[in-house]
């Protein structure tokens, strides 16, 4: 996918880490809502498969590093580089959402200490996909030091977590159909869209003095195009039965997750592909 695959684990292991934040928020708040203590066990149970993902995540990440031992390492500086914040962070939310899983599934957790920890665990996970966004804000990479990189870190967030959450509550057996959260996901796609055409917009006028920017990835407008072209069709899974009035079916959701985290993917495998550093960059 362009000329930023080559830093592929960090491509996993955001847009993994984000998928997870997103679908903590709205599984959680379907499990705080949750009445009856069967489905409530059941949704827990099936949030297993968050913490798996984030697990995922985190060893690509330390791939990346080259050495495990690296890890704990980039914990050095905590506060004042933006790698040791997200690595914190990161580290921290899935501590503090594991441990959370671990007590709720063996059936150790007080039900009012319980809705705090998740809300905090929520909370954290914001804080996650926000270090993250504070790691590319350099001034030497004209590229990324925009704020469509946060913006495009979140729709990310948005994109993925409320369809995760809701293959783990349809896979769970409540009600959930997730109405209000696929809307919030179509206008995601939509603002996605929008950070497309003017971040092409802008990075048409950036270049160094040894480079220009549209030359680091000739084909970028096909592969975001490709991209939109999955993601609509993976929300699309979730979207055509609600419309119809139906339940989507678990396989449906399962597939259009997969349309959708590939889409992720390559968008951000084309974010890594703009990285340009430049002793100065030059606009127009």
């Amino acid at each position: 996918m362009g000329s930023g695959w080559h830093e592929w684990p960090l491509v996993i292991f955001t847009v993994f880490g984000q998928c997870v934040a997103g679908a903590l928020l709205v599984s959680g708040l379907a499990w705080m809502r949750e009445s009856d203590e069967a489905v409530r066990t059941r949704i827990v149970r099936s949030m297993f498969f968050l913490w798996l993902v984030m697990g995922v995540g985190f060893i690509a990440s330390v791939m990346h590093l080259g050495s495990p031992l690296r890890a704990f390492n980039s914990l050095n500086r905590v506060g004042a580089s933006a790698l040791s914040n997200e690595i914190a962070a990161g580290s921290v939310f899935f501590a503090v959402g594991g441990f959370w899983w671990l007590v709720s599934v063996i059936g150790k957790m007080p039900p009012a200490l319980g809705k705090v920890w998740m809300v905090v665990s929520q909370i954290l996970g914001i804080g996650f996909v926000w270090a993250m966004t504070r790691v590319y804000q350099i001034d030497t990479v004209p590229t990324w030091y925009t704020g469509y990189t946060t913006l495009a870190f979140f729709l990310t967030m948005v994109l993925g977590g409320p369809l995760f959450a809701t293959l783990l509550l349809r896979t769970a057996g409540t009600a959930f159909k997730g109405s209000f959260a696929a809307s919030v996901s179509v206008l995601a796609l939509l603002l996605s869209v929008a950070v497309i055409v003017l971040q092409s917009n802008e990075l048409a006028t950036l270049h160094s003095s040894v480079q220009q920017t549209s030359a680091l990835l000739p084909d970028y407008g096909a592969w975001q195009v490709g991209r939109i072209i999955l993601v609509a069709a993976g929300l699309g899974c979730w979207l055509c039965p609600l419309i119809r009035r139906q339940e989507p079916k678990a396989l449906a959701l399962f597939a259009g997750l997969v349309l959708v985290v590939v889409g992720e993917l390559i968008g951000r495998g084309l974010f890594y592909g703009l990285h340009m550093t430049v002793g100065m960059a030059i606009a127009g």
